[in-house]
């Protein structure tokens, strides 16, 4: 053999080695190294997860009364990957479903459609995991069932079984929609998120969207049961691997009160419809009233018993998956948006509510509060004349006086000195700012930190807002003839333009003036507004409004408690708010609340507001004032504040007063001028115990203190 012919064997000799120690190696890496990893994803391509949902834990009123619950009912779903491979796309199959469920073929092509694809509607569809069964319904009846059980054949993928659900049984009337929130499927972008509120979902949990759902969703919800089975090739279990029972979720104690909740949802719906018909004594006739929110807030402590915003909605229809109408009516401006919190998210001029924030102002900038001053009926400031409200002249009167009867050409005369002592157009340096300084001491401009989401903060317009606002929107006013749209183009509105393109950042004397009467674009939600007069109540101190009370285990057993917080205070001392506080009392023996307290056997103090709006409603109207009254009781030791707003509503005194007495009748036991403390809800306060349960759920009498 040649020497060649050696060396050529050897190669190959060595190349065959190669090979045999390279497979040696691949084979030994894939059986030994990575064998568990490929024997998991064998376990994977033919095991299954059987997911068992967690019973939710329920959310109680103060004395233990469900105001959200689980219940059992018949459940109809459809399979969304049976829907897909139809050869039609499944129109059939939602078409017999339609005949048989009573509703439309549209409405479940909306409900079976998932969010995201680009057929889908904005809000309507499925929000939940494709693999998921999609349910159609949970009110099925037997005979639906019946139907399409028997004839199984023509409808693939679709289930008929009994599943727990959630509720919201509205005990007595209490509605509660938008403190309570509601339940959904998890998304897409729930199990992509890094939230702790999101760690250990799985794509068949139901969380919490809105409201008190969604704020202690994961002390509701508990943790749902896995079963991880073994199936062959024709998907029957071979073996079971492993096997986690559910964890019910715990229970939410709150402070809300459902049968003072009942009775707030009904006064505000009165003021409503008063405010429609035109409330007796309002010589402007009736009012557009197109939403409102009230609030009974414990001063105590700030635990909110009772919260309404109208209009409402049934939050049980989330549970059966909003139709493209129902979700419509919910986010339309022509309905009002149902799906707004007014209470929470609703942002309004506060009017002469405002101006316990002013006495503080005025107090602090050195005007004597027992003093004089002229309450002319208008005042003219460079080249506008500011009016009293309905053009009332009270002549030469007391501060005390000028509260009770709200008179606002006090305050423009004493804003209008601040704001030349500040410096006027050419500020100073540090310009005393006494009313933006007030204000924000109120905390205005922010949240209150209340346990809901989705709460707004208001807005403080003072000094640095102005320069933001300015920067956002100089290029729209510099160019307003080509930027508006026509039916923006008035000589007014062009004036206005003109004016803020040249100086819009800075705080005018107009402004200035406004604000001292809590007009012009300072605003507040009326939960911002119950707490502000809840402090005055209370000698000063500003809480944070908390509705959670506590959370208990299944059987009762005390999770922690959800203690009230105090952030502050308001920037008065004892002596001025001895002033305020006797001229809040004023208001209702002597000014613009005489009328719907007269003769109430229960000291009442208040401040009536009617803030004057800017704008049209869509049918090209000019929009009403709002109507504010900011109240609590009893005056000497006060005990409980009530504010009720209602936008475009009129003035407060005749369309929320009446229907804040008859809150505050059934708060402390009223019959005409009778006090009768067997007929009153809390003939002792609010409750400090807290209710017990049983295993089963069931609520024990409360002990301890009432």
């Amino acid at each position: 053999m040649s020497d060649r012919s050696w060396r050529r064997l050897v190669i190959v000799q060595v190349l065959i080695a190669s090979m045999l120690i390279a497979l040696l190696g691949r084979l030994y890496y894939m059986q030994i190294a990575s064998g568990p990893r490929y024997q998991a994803a064998a376990m994977d391509n033919q095991s299954r997860d059987i997911i068992t949902p967690a019973a939710r834990g329920m959310i109680l009123d103060d004395k233990g009364v469900p105001l959200a619950m689980n219940r059992t009912g018949l459940v109809i779903s459809l399979d969304h990957e049976a829907l897909q491979k139809a050869k039609d796309g499944g129109k059939e199959l939602l078409n017999r479903l339609a005949k048989i469920l009573g509703t439309s073929y549209e409405a479940l092509v909306a409900r079976t459609t998932l969010c995201g694809a680009k057929s889908a509607v904005t809000i309507g569809c499925w929000n939940g995991s494709p693999y998921q069964p999609i349910p159609l319904t949970n009110s099925a009846n037997s005979d639906m069932a019946l139907q399409i059980i028997e004839h199984a054949e023509k409808f693939p993928g679709v289930t008929a079984e009994p599943e727990g659900f959630r509720f919201y049984p509205a005990v007595g009337g209490a509605n509660a929609a938008h403190v309570l929130g509601y339940i959904g499927p998890v998304s897409t972008a729930d199990m992509k998120s890094k939230s702790s509120r999101n760690v250990g979902l799985h794509q068949y949990d139901l969380i919490g969207k809105a409201g008190l759902e969604y704020q202690y969703d994961t002390d509701l919800r508990g943790e749902s049961g896995i079963r991880q089975v073994v199936v062959d090739r024709t998907g029957a279990i071979t073996r079971i691997v492993r096997s986690t029972p559910a964890t019910p979720g715990n229970h939410l104690v709150t402070s809300i009160d459902a049968r003072v909740q009942t009775v707030v949802e009904q006064q505000l719906a009165a003021a409503i419809a008063r405010a429609r018909a035109g409330p007796p004594g309002d010589r402007r006739g009736s009012h557009s009233a197109d939403g409102g929110a009230a609030i009974v807030m414990d001063v105590t402590n700030g635990r909110i018993i009772a919260m309404a915003s109208y209009p409402t909605y049934d939050p049980n229809i989330w549970e059966n998956g909003l139709s493209y109408k129902q979700a419509k009516t919910l986010f339309s401006e022509a309905s009002s948006v149902p799906a707004l919190s007014r209470a929470i998210q609703g942002q309004f001029a506060p009017a002469s509510t405002f101006k316990v924030v002013s006495l503080a102002a005025a107090a602090a900038a050195g005007y004597d509060l027992n003093a004089t001053y002229d309450c002319p009926v208008n005042l003219k400031i460079g080249n506008r004349v500011f009016t009293n409200f309905e053009g009332e002249r009270f002549g030469r009167i007391s501060m005390r006086t000028a509260i009770a009867v709200s008179c606002d050409t006090v305050w423009y005369q004493i804003a209008y000195d601040m704001w030349v002592r500040d410096g006027g157009l050419r500020p100073k340096k540090n310009p005393a700012d006494y009313f933006f300084k007030a204000a924000k001491a109120y905390r205005i401009g922010e949240r209150t930190g209340i346990d809901l989401p989705s709460e707004v903060t208001g807005r403080l317009a003072d000094r640095q807002w102005k320069t933001k606002w300015y920067a956002n929107n100089s290029h729209f006013f510099c160019n307003y003839q080509k930027e508006a749209i026509p039916s923006q183009r008035t000589p007014m509105l062009i004036a206005i333009a003109k004016e803020n393109c040249v100086d819009g950042m800075k705080v005018r004397a107009g402004d200035a003036v406004n604000f001292a009467i809590g007009q012009g674009d300072t605003t507040i939600t009326p939960l911002q507004l119950a707490q502000i007069y809840a402090a005055v109540a209370n000698g000063g101190t500003l809480w944070r409004p908390t509705i959670g009370r506590a959370i208990l285990k299944p059987d009762g057993t005390l999770v922690r408690e959800i203690k009230p917080q105090k952030l502050g205070r308001i920037p008065m001392n004892q002596k001025t708010l001895a002033f305020v506080r006797d001229a809040l009392r004023a208001v209702v023996t002597q000014g613009t609340a005489v009328y719907p307290f007269s003769g109430f056997p229960i000291s009442v103090s208040a401040k009536t507001g009617t803030g004057e709006v800017f704008g049209k409603n869509l049918n090209g109207s000019p929009k009403d004032t709002t109507s504010w009254l900011a109240t609590y009781a009893p005056s000497e030791k006060p005990r409980y504040a009530v504010v009720m707003m209602v936008s475009q509503g009129g003035t407060g005194s005749l369309t929320g007063g009446p229907s804040v007495r008859k809150i505050y009748e059934s708060l402390f036991g009223v019959t005409g001028s009778t006090v009768n403390p067997a007929l009153s809800l809390f003939p002792k306060g609010p409750p400090s115990a807290l209710p017990g349960l049983t295993l089963a759920g069931r609520i024990l009498p409360l002990h301890g203190k009432p």
